[in-house]
């Protein structure tokens, strides 16, 4: 038939016209437009197809025609507009889906990466502490290396940011194990596609050297500091040359050989007095294994000067907290980097404010964490066993010894740091 304006305008849903002379071309009605399409048979693959013109009225029944006759020439020259259209449109929309990829990429930088860790895992995982040192790094040695897309992190990119912190190697170590551990966590997370490569595990392996301590401008090696019994003995009688807190604190690393973390967050809830004398009970949460299932409350027996500290202590204290960090802040205890700093104050290297004068160190070159491991050595020298030594120190006994050894070493540390404080008594009166 010849094109009716009229019966198109009177066309049903679901039904259609054609055109005479037009053959393929119709006009199919739906409840809400009427289109323009041509239906053919594929000269590709010989299958029936159909594809879109456009709707009328807005494209009369004429520019109809002519379209029809420009589809109708490609499909006689072999080609099949539908399959043209369809594999157009599917280029269109990959090119969207790679931009749009591109662009997730680009905004997907090493910094995105560092702050999904660090609330993912490190924050969740680690102590306050620590995680804050982690969070301090990223964001005070990557600069502007944050910014780069993740995915696109080229070997060299990284090499260069570990190179310009290899002159301190310590920090460089931790840099790269962090920002290594980072990528894991995206890659197993699914943030990261799976072909990223996590170069920090593969550049630089094992060869960040540590060269050591640095004391008034010479490395001293990276030998462990172990005091010797004359050191012990001068350095106890030089111990109220220091603060009244910066005392009490050593005094308690010499007589129980706990950790600097432990110390300054001792609490008053966690002393007690047992019918064998005076106990100072660690939750698990608070030492350095609470990370391990099997880890319990490490029991420390406080005797001697140790114990005169914590009582003295205990009847001033007006917070929980036996070494509060200060009247604005009696709910936090001190931090144990206070006590690191002002030993090395004290040491008679310091260039911390040479002009303000104060006491020397007789006894040079160590850090409050040495004073643990004299600690130990002295235990060793007096003839406790290796077992109670290391629960003194509250160190986990490794493999199945961890496991199956459930012994608490409540009376063994009694007896062995009872010991240990007449041995101190004994160095301290040496002359």
């Amino acid at each position: 038939m010849q094109f009716d304006a009229r019966a198109a305008k009177l066309l049903q849903p679901g039904a259609h016209l054609t055109i005479d002379d037009c053959p393929g071309l119709r006009l199919e009605a739906t409840r809400s437009t009427k289109t323009w399409t041509y239906r053919y048979k594929s000269p590709v693959d010989g299958r029936m197809r159909q594809i879109k013109i456009g709707e009328w009225p807005a494209m009369s029944h004429v520019r109809a025609m002519v379209a029809w006759e420009d589809l109708r020439q490609k499909r006689e020259a072999g080609e099949d507009p539908s399959l043209e259209k369809k594999a157009a449109r599917q280029k269109a929309a990959a090119e969207v889906r790679q931009e749009k990829k591109a662009k997730q990429e680009a905004d997907f930088t090493v910094g995105k990466v560092c702050e999904i860790y660090l609330t993912g895992h490190v924050e969740r995982n680690r102590k306050e502490k620590g995680a804050q040192e982690v969070r301090w790094m990223f964001d005070n040695m990557l600069g502007d290396f944050a910014d780069l897309p993740a995915t696109t992190l080229t070997r060299g990119q990284a090499f260069d940011l570990l190179n310009s912190n290899i002159d301190r190697p310590g920090v460089c170590k931790a840099l790269r194990a962090e920002l290594g551990a980072a990528w894991d966590y995206c890659l197993d997370a699914g943030k990261l596609p799976d072909s990223t490569p996590n170069w920090w595990r593969q550049i630089m392996h094992g060869k960040i050297k540590s060269k050591g301590k640095k004391i008034d401008g010479e490395y001293v090696g990276t030998t462990k500091r172990v005091l010797s019994a004359s050191e012990v003995g001068e350095l106890i009688r030089w111990l109220p040359n220091f603060s009244r807190t910066l005392h009490d604190v050593l005094t308690i690393y010499l007589w129980t050989g706990t950790r600097g973390a432990e110390i300054v967050a001792m609490e008053a809830q966690e002393l007690s007095e047992e019918k064998d004398g005076f106990w100072w009970t660690i939750p698990k949460s608070k030492t350095k294994n609470a990370r391990h299932e099997n880890a319990t409350d490490l029991r420390v027996p406080i005797i001697g000067r140790a114990e005169a500290v914590v009582r003295r202590r205990m009847e001033v204290a007006k917070s929980s907290f036996l070494f509060p960090a200060g009247s604005r802040k009696k709910d936090k205890p001190i931090s144990q980097k206070i006590v690191q700093n002002a030993v090395h104050y004290h040491q008679p290297y310091s260039s911390t404010r040479p002009d303000l004068e104060r006491p020397r160190l007789p006894v040079t070159r160590w850090s409050p964490h040495d004073l643990r491991r004299t600690v130990r050595t002295l235990l060793a020298s007096m003839g406790c066993p290796d077992g109670v030594a290391e629960a003194v120190l509250g160190h986990m006994q490794p493999g199945v010894k961890g496991v199956y050894n459930r012994h608490s070493y409540d009376n063994e540390r009694r007896e062995w740091l009872t010991r240990l404080d007449r041995k101190l008594e004994e160095l301290a009166a040496v002359r």
